[in-house]
């Protein structure tokens, strides 16, 4: 089969979105070898998480002549001579959106990550709402089918777009596989020194925006032991001012520290250190760093809202996200209770295998199957 991606986020973007187009693309390649996989992308740079595009099986297609100048109008409709050219049979926009023009001859899927703009509008500029409400549910429209990341997003796309459920296919996502090893005590001790770990500390991964409410976990510290510490692992957007200006009224600088630039390679040594991973957001498409912990063997507590449980599990501990009493007393719990702690990291890894690569490329063959002859 020739197959065809909306591949830009995958060549340009180096954290959420893009780790999901990646990751696509690679495992697919990986467990059906046999089909030609072609890449659309106005980007290409060189970086190490960009191998994979160097198989046999793929080739990078990018505009050419006027249009490099351009990149909106060429993947918008430019891009669509190329598919054409290319006889590609199925083309899949991994990130929200589709050509505007694609071709008869070829059948089309998008996937929604999460409707956020419309669920939190108030997190959002209006402008940037229009922009990507027209983008989603123009695309989901033309598709012939939707790829929803959970039952949240599946939900949404059809209360906030209209669309018919028997158009809307489930496909969960994963996180790198990376974050399925366990790291040497050499990478541990090295990456602990580097990044000057704390000896007991709670873990958040994310980025430093509203909506991912760490200030609320900032809270929750003052009603936990002095030993333990908070470590903020994510760039920093606006709302970072405000999680600080609450660190610094609580008093709270040396037992926070954030790490803004931290190296893909080194997380899986910094989650594996942590004694819980934290993530009390008030919404998530899924929570792909909630996936990362489980594999990471440590405990994981969370919010009770959203994809969150989904993303977690049965064995996790899910509380309020804006009570800083509850995300304490279950902080307090996981430290306290050794068997609690082991039956939440056996059960995690339980459940995280539902989301292993092989698992997922198969779910998501699946979906081609239904529209590839």
């Amino acid at each position: 089969m020739r197959i065809g991606f909306d591949a830009k986020r995958a060549f340009r973007n180096f954290t959420g979105l893009g780790n999901y187009s990646r990751a696509t693309i690679s495992i697919l390649s990986d467990f059906y070898p046999d089909n030609q996989y072609f890449l659309y992308t106005p980007f290409y740079k060189k970086h190490p998480l960009l191998s994979f595009a160097h198989r046999p099986n793929i080739t990078v297609r990018g505009p050419e002549g006027f249009l490099k100048r351009i990149p909106p109008a060429w993947r918008s409709l430019g891009v669509a001579d190329d598919i054409r050219f290319d006889k590609i049979q199925l083309f899949h926009g991994l990130t929200g959106e589709l050509p505007m023009i694609i071709g008869a001859k070829t059948r089309a899927i998008v996937t929604i990550h999460d409707l956020i703009f419309l669920r939190y509008p108030e997190y959002y500029k209006s402008f940037d709402r229009w922009i990507y409400t027209r983008k989603y549910k123009a695309a989901c429209e033309r598709a012939d089918l939707v790829i929803a990341i959970s039952e949240q997003t599946k939900r949404d796309v059809m209360e906030f777009f209209g669309i018919d459920e028997r158009k809307i296919r489930l496909v969960y996502q994963g996180c790198d596989s990376q974050f399925y090893r366990t790291a040497t005590d050499v990478e541990k001790r090295n990456v602990c020194a580097l990044y000057h770990l704390p000896a007991k500390y709670a873990l958040y991964v994310g980025t430093i925006e509203e909506r991912k409410n760490l200030a609320t976990l900032v809270k929750a510290l003052p009603l936990l032991p002095d030993d333990v510490h908070l470590v903020a692992v994510g760039r920093g957007m606006a709302y970072c001012t405000k999680v600080k200006e609450e660190i610094e009224e609580l008093k709270l600088s040396h037992r926070v520290l954030f790490l803004h630039s931290v190296a893909f390679n080194h997380l899986p040594a910094i989650y594996q250190q942590a004694q819980v991973f934290c993530l009390p957001s008030l919404f998530e498409g899924f929570g792909i760093p909630v996936l990362e912990a489980l594999n990471s063997r440590i405990p994981v507590i969370t919010s009770n809202v959203s994809s969150l449980p989904e993303a977690g599990g049965p064995s996790e501990l899910y509380v309020a996200p804006t009570d800083e009493a509850e995300i304490a007393s279950a902080i307090r719990r996981v430290f306290d209770d050794a068997g609690l702690r082991r039956r939440m990291i056996d059960g995690g890894i339980e459940h995280a295998a539902l989301f292993h690569e092989q698992s997922i490329a198969q779910n998501m063959w699946n979906v081609y199957r239904e529209l590839l002859p």
